[in-house]
């Protein structure tokens, strides 16, 4: 397709070509009605002179008779610019008047029409167009007065040269602005055009131009490249799973396959095959929970949970937490306490209770305090080994967080911990896959907010910042919580 004819097939063009015509017919329907007006307000005028003087001879005739109105025609002819003037005989014989011939008829009906003339003093043969009223006057005799109408035709026909130059101009501007309007267009839609081509050849990075204008054009333009930078980090992350499976999986799954040859190599007793076959399971189910835990984030990542969101309260899921992982942080000699007040949220239930029981997890897997070195004399104080969960809403949001007193993650590793896979040095000795906080942060980024890690001093405080359920005001949850004391134990 050649270039002008991308250019008439524009949009942009193709509105412009509509509104040119709407504006031209309103252009068009302006000037005609003024046109109109115009004509309408000489033939008013003329009829009102023509009738004033109808009257004024009609009453030198009363006064005067036949030969004042014969004198007064012959006087009012001979000025210049005069009217029409015309006296007949009832037989129809003109006696006094400056015309020469009229059209046919018009002298037989009295009243006013429009007539083809020519005076008597006329050289050439051209008749002219005139406006006159017929009188009868009493004994018969017929009195013709009339006006040219020349000047209303040269009025209307400079209104109407004037139309054609103006809808003209219009027309030329028009399409040399809609040329305009539509070669811009069309550059932004090709360089636009130029990029996506490029990001589906698998340039991920490229971006569409954005201009200074703040139109329509770079709303579009901005909110594409969110949906790009969204669209890449969704690749790059898709990139990254498919390498850390690769790495992070291959270990396991290799220790799995050893020991299921080792143990038909090696076991020959009921009991070995059993302890391998457990062993066998064990790794399985690990293998199992990675699966499961990289399915909930990617579910998390693409928004799929948002068909299940409901409005509860984020205190009952701390609340139920505690209740399922205090026997467990027993079992590892550490206290398990929790501190809630109401804190309304709408979201998936299911994965905000998995986030949060995957932080309280890390905190007993990994939130041992460290004992720390005391001075001769000093008397030893016992670390903390207590984890607190908390579910309160401050201000627009509802934070729960798990506290630790354990070594912590050091400030220069927190954006890097929420990675998939990702494992510390201080933690790599300890059973896990690196998907804990990795799920928490997807889950917290489904609901709209963030996971923030902190320094608990010591120790890690990870919270869950969730925009609060709307529509719950400040003086709803404090007649709430009146109703529904605070949980702390």
């Amino acid at each position: 397709m050649t270039a002008f004819g991308k250019l008439i097939r524009t949009t942009a063009f193709r509105l412009t070509l509509v509104y040119l015509f709407l504006f031209a017919l309103f252009a068009a329907s302006l000037l005609g009605y003024f046109a109109w007006n115009t004509r309408r307000l000489i033939t008013e005028q003329i009829t009102s002179t023509v009738n004033a003087e109808t009257g004024e001879i009609s009453d030198i005739y009363a006064r005067r008779g036949l030969r004042g109105l014969v004198f007064t025609i012959e006087n009012r002819a001979l000025r210049p610019g005069a009217n029409l003037y015309l006296v007949t005989t009832p037989t129809g014989q003109a006696i006094a008047g400056n015309v020469g011939s009229l059209a046919a008829g018009v002298m037989g009906s009295s009243g006013w029409s429009e007539t083809f003339y020519r005076r008597l003093d006329d050289q050439d043969t051209v008749t002219h167009r005139a406006l006159v009223r017929v009188t009868e006057l009493p004994s018969g005799f017929r009195l013709l007065i009339g006006r040219d109408l020349e000047e209303r035709r040269r009025l209307f026909g400079i209104v109407a040269q004037a139309a054609q130059w103006s809808l003209l101009i219009v027309v030329v501007l028009g399409l040399g602005g809609g040329i305009f309007v539509a070669r811009r267009v069309l550059r932004r839609i090709d360089a636009m055009t130029g990029t996506t081509q490029r990001i589906m050849a698998g340039d991920l990075s490229g971006r569409l131009p954005v201009g200074r204008s703040g139109d329509e054009l770079d709303r579009l333009a901005e909110n594409l490249n969110a949906m790009l930078e969204r669209i890449e980090a969704l690749m790059v992350g898709l990139k990254e799973v498919s390498d850390n499976i690769a790495h992070d999986l291959k270990t396991p799954l290799t220790r799995l396959r050893n020991r299921a040859e080792e143990a038909l190599a090696r076991s020959g007793s009921e009991q070995e095959y059993r302890t391998a076959l457990e062993r066998t399971i064990e790794e399985s189910d690990g293998l199992i929970r990675t699966f499961n835990a990289l399915l909930m984030i990617a579910r998390a990542e693409s928004g799929q949970a948002r068909d299940n969101m409901d409005n509860f309260d984020a205190a009952e899921v701390a609340n139920g937490i505690h209740e399922l992982y205090e026997p467990l942080a027993e079992d590892d000699d550490m206290t398990l306490r929790v501190k809630t007040s109401f804190a309304p949220l709408h979201g998936n239930r299911e994965l905000i209770s998995q986030a949060l029981a995957n932080l309280v997890e890390n905190a007993i897997k990994y939130g041992k305090p460290v004992p720390a070195a005391q001075p001769l004399g000093a008397d030893a104080t016992a670390p903390s080994r207590e984890i607190l969960i908390e579910a309160r809403r401050v201000g627009d949001q509802v934070l729960l967080s798990v506290t630790d007193h354990g070594p912590g993650i050091p400030e220069a590793d927190r954006g890097h911990a929420v990675g998939r896979f990702v494992r510390l040095e201080a933690s790599r000795t300890l059973p896990g896959s690196g998907l804990g906080l990795s799920l928490a942060s997807a889950v917290a980024t489904l609901h709209g907010g963030d996971l923030r890690l902190g320094d608990a001093h010591p120790g890690l405080c990870a919270t869950l910042a969730i925009p609060a359920r709307s529509g719950v005001s400040d003086r709803v949850v404090a007649a709430q919580t009146q109703d529904v004391p605070q949980k702390v134990a």
